[in-house]
């Protein structure tokens, strides 16, 4: 049978001991697996359960964009009402809400989870730099989906800015909920394509003349990608997303154009030593006198 890499110790004393490279069982590994998805699937479970309890906060700041809006385009003047379209729709946006809210806090509890199982089998230097990545992908996604949430109102208002004047939004709780998770998983996942291009960089997949060399290509692909991703659609919040994914991208250019010339250098100097150990021995041999004995 097929043997992986250990993760941790066996809890049953009675499991098949790792052997000497520390690896286990195919079904040990998928045992621990098993075991690592029960507790992250519990504190989800909480998490969600939490997200319940609290739905009446997290819906008055989940609305903000929303209650933003000029009077013209609110149900009711002076306040900030949604619509309910369906018997159902109300209890699936508290669900919604709850799980969204449950994924975020119980993320400490699923990521180690993850990376508990996953980096036995890495590299020193790749865990290194997994562990670095995972640290900066949660706060540049967390930039990006709070840039949605303080943007997505102009956005709103530009596109029900084209309806007639004597025409009153009817906007459901389901389309409101489903419009504000597709602007903050697609912002918070676009702030990480900078981070993607350092983290290929420093495992030597990507080099840093292959990215200058299609520099106008990927710029304007982002904007390609910003006016055909973003839900509203409108230039407002094309460019919202558009502009810091373009600058993280030059930021990006920078520390990969860095780490090439560091390695460059290393291996310039690497190379140098191993021709002076190689032309050594040779050029003793050349200078030695012959006749001496």
């Amino acid at each position: 049978m097929a043997l992986l890499k250990r993760s941790r110790p066996a809890d049953d004393g009675q499991a098949t001991p790792p052997d000497a490279d520390g690896r286990m069982p195919l079904m040990e590994h998928l045992r621990e697996l098993r075991n690592r998805l029960a507790k992250a699937v519990l504190g989800l479970v909480l998490g969600t359960v939490v997200g319940f309890l609290f739905f009446d906060r997290l819906w008055t700041f989940m609305t903000g964009p929303y209650c933003r809006l000029p009077e013209a385009h609110k149900l009711k003047e002076g306040e900030c009402t949604l619509v309910v379209q369906g018997v159902f729709e109300g209890f699936m946006v508290n669900l919604q809400v709850a799980l969204m809210f449950g994924a975020v806090v119980s993320a400490p509890v699923w990521l180690y989870q993850l990376w508990a199982f996953v980096t036995p089998g890495l590299y020193r230097n790749e865990r290194r730099y997994s562990l670095s990545f995972l640290g900066l992908s949660v706060p540049l996604f967390v930039a990006g989906a709070a840039l949605a949430y303080y943007t997505m109102d102009k956005g709103l208002a530009l596109l029900l800015g084209f309806a007639p004047g004597n025409v009153i939004p009817l906007i459901s709780m389901d389309q409101y909920v489903g419009f504000l998770m597709a602007m903050l998983v697609i912002f918070g996942l676009s702030f990480e394509l900078p981070l993607l291009l350092v983290f290929l960089n420093l495992v030597g997949v990507l080099r840093y003349q292959m990215v200058k060399k299609h520099q106008r290509l990927v710029i304007f692909l982002m904007f390609v990608f910003a006016a055909v991703a973003t839900p509203s659609q409108d230039p407002v919040t094309m460019l919202a997303l558009a502009l810091p994914m373009v600058g993280m991208f030059l930021i990006a250019e920078v520390v990969m154009m860095a780490h090439d010339r560091k390695a460059d250098r290393l291996e310039a100097e690497r190379q140098r030593l191993l021709d002076e150990e190689l032309d050594g021995p040779a050029g003793s041999e050349v200078s030695t006198t012959p006749g001496a004995d």
